[in-house]
């Protein structure tokens, strides 16, 4: 029998504190697996590569939050090791199973029960002046340029395709990819963009400016962004919240799609849309339809109407089930118009 690899990469807390890392190590094991264990990797420094996993790696299996899903992208990064995420934080965007599953996980790894949803990683060149060759990096979520002091604004000039689109102080600029796109760039009011879109997306941060709103780029396109010879502030890069460094008056940043993709290890056919909505907990309801039943008597749950009263009383409701399976509403029962 072939010997099968797999590395779990989790963080030092966990490990010393909790049973979850020795329970899905000793189950990959039970498996077949030979189980390397990476519990603390400093941040390597901008534009340097880390070690990578070895090539017969089967799979990363991540014990953690989104955090240690990003560490774990630079361990695979160039490879097609794919990684399989179990949540142990908060919002566990690209976790794919709670800790409570952590048993269906293994198992479902172990018989190769998952399919791969390939993400598009965003490419950064880093031109300082008077270089003659750029400091290459990468990003899973985003690569943000902000200003380094403080108490100061820096001034950049955003071009797209070599065509100059705006100038402006501000805090800084945020390139998100797809994935990025419910993290930072999401805090920063940008857009929520679906995963199997291609495209890159510019946010800036605080601008002094009468325009100065995302803008979202095809994959074929690139975003240059220039920090002004006259900037008040040097800048300072990050990608993924991890690698980076000051960048002086006169950088040149380039950011496009990369020819690399990260491979994510999915165990269910879970729409992205079903995913957001309950990672995020949305409102699925507006105002109006909360204002229509308040006024009406009824209370609402799950999208359904059903008298107060009984829902007051844990009365059991037909169609409380889910949104699923439910009859459409019949014309006349809405007024056309949008909710909030």
């Amino acid at each position: 029998m072939a010997k099968r690899n797999a590395v779990v990469v989790t963080h030092t807390r966990l490990r010393q504190t909790g049973t979850v890392v020795a329970e899905a190590v000793s189950q990959l094991r039970v498996a077949g697996f030979e189980v390397t264990i990476i519990d603390n990797t400093e941040a390597p420094d901008f534009g340097v590569q880390p070690p990578c996993v070895s090539d017969d790696t089967e799979i990363v299996v991540v014990l953690g939050g989104d955090g240690t899903i990003l560490r774990a992208a630079e361990l695979v990064h160039c490879t097609q090791v794919p990684i399989l995420g179990v949540n142990m934080g908060h919002v566990g965007f690209l976790a794919e199973f709670e800790s409570f599953q952590i048993d269906e996980a293994i198992r479902r790894v172990a018989t190769h029960d998952y399919s791969i949803d390939e993400r598009m990683i965003a490419h950064v060149d880093v031109w300082l002046p008077g270089a003659t060759k750029p400091i290459e990096d990468w990003a899973l979520n985003d690569i943000t340029l902000e200003r380094a002091d403080r108490g100061k604004m820096v001034e950049l000039s955003i071009r797209v395709d070599d065509v100059e689109m705006n100038s402006f102080g501000a805090d800084g600029v945020i390139v998100s990819t797809p994935t990025g796109s419910t993290a930072y760039a999401f805090s920063a009011g940008g857009p929520v963009m679906w995963p199997n879109v291609k495209a890159l997306q510019l946010i800036p941060l605080a601008a002094h400016a009468l325009f100065a709103r995302p803008l979202i780029i095809g994959s074929g396109s690139t975003f240059t962004i220039d920090i002004l010879d006259d900037s008040m502030s040097e800048g300072w890069i990050c990608c993924d919240g991890r690698r980076q460094r000051a960048l002086p008056q006169g950088t040149r940043v380039m950011v496009r799609e990369s020819r690399d993709t990260l491979r994510l290890a999915r165990l269910s056919g879970m729409p992205f849309t079903n995913r957001l909505v309950s990672k995020f907990d949305l409102p699925v309801v507006g105002w109006r339809e909360h204002a229509r039943n308040e006024a009406s008597g009824q209370s609402l749950h799950h999208g359904h109407t059903f008298p107060a009263a009984a829902y007051a009383a844990g009365v059991a409701v037909a169609g409380d089930a889910g949104v699923a399976g439910t009859e459409p509403d019949k014309p006349g029962e809405r007024d056309g118009k949008a909710g909030a």
